[in-house]
């Protein structure tokens, strides 16, 4: 009896365990919901990028509603949020250059060609920061009208316009070629 009723408190809590909570990716902690703007937000996934034997970044992938594809990811529609904690310190060259790589990476001529402007914008952005200490929290947002990038809550540089450049910025990750397969399938909420 004793066991029965332990076990029907254990199943209890878990059906009223939310369906989202936050996920601890190499000590840092992504909560379950944010906002951008006055969009609320839900963690899609969260993962570690590795760069050899270094751990470079946790991110997390906030979205309107869960996706579990990357067509799901991209085409989402509304304000998102890629954000970014540094776990080793960096130059704002070396986290452009490798954001810009991603993108290279995973966009054609032709769309290399219709973004290159903004890309250049992007790449102001992030030298704006300086140096990005460890533990630099970074935010990539999609706001549903532009893409802003802030540092510990401070907005670097300005907007840039079009949904087509923050959907080429997501291809860094969710492309045919992602900066790290199993980093995909983590912020697709897939490990």
């Amino acid at each position: 009896m004793r066991n029965r009723t332990l076990a029907a408190l254990l199943l209890s809590a878990a059906l009223i365990t939310p369906a989202f909570a936050a996920i601890d990716v190499a000590g840092v902690k992504f909560e379950d919901k944010a906002s951008a703007g006055t969009a609320e937000l839900v963690l899609n996934g969260a993962g570690l990028r590795k760069k050899a034997f270094f751990k470079v970044y946790a991110i997390g992938l906030y979205l309107p509603a869960k996706a579990d594809s990357a067509g799901g990811v991209i085409g989402a529609k509304g304000p998102k949020r890629i954000q970014i904690v540094t776990l080793r310190d960096l130059s704002a060259e070396q986290l452009s250059e490798a954001l810009e790589n991603g993108v290279q990476e995973n966009s054609t001529e032709a769309d290399m060609a219709k973004i290159k402007a903004r890309l250049e914008e992007f790449r102001a952005n992030l030298l704006a920061m300086g140096k990005v200490p460890e533990k630099s929290d970074i935010r990539i947002e999609w706001t549903g009208s532009a893409t802003r990038v802030l540092m510990n809550g401070t907005a670097k540089g300005k907007e840039i316009q079009g949904e087509d450049f923050y959907a080429a910025l997501l291809k860094i990750w969710f492309g045919d070629k992602p900066v790290q397969s199993d980093l995909k399938d983590a912020l697709l909420g897939k490990k």
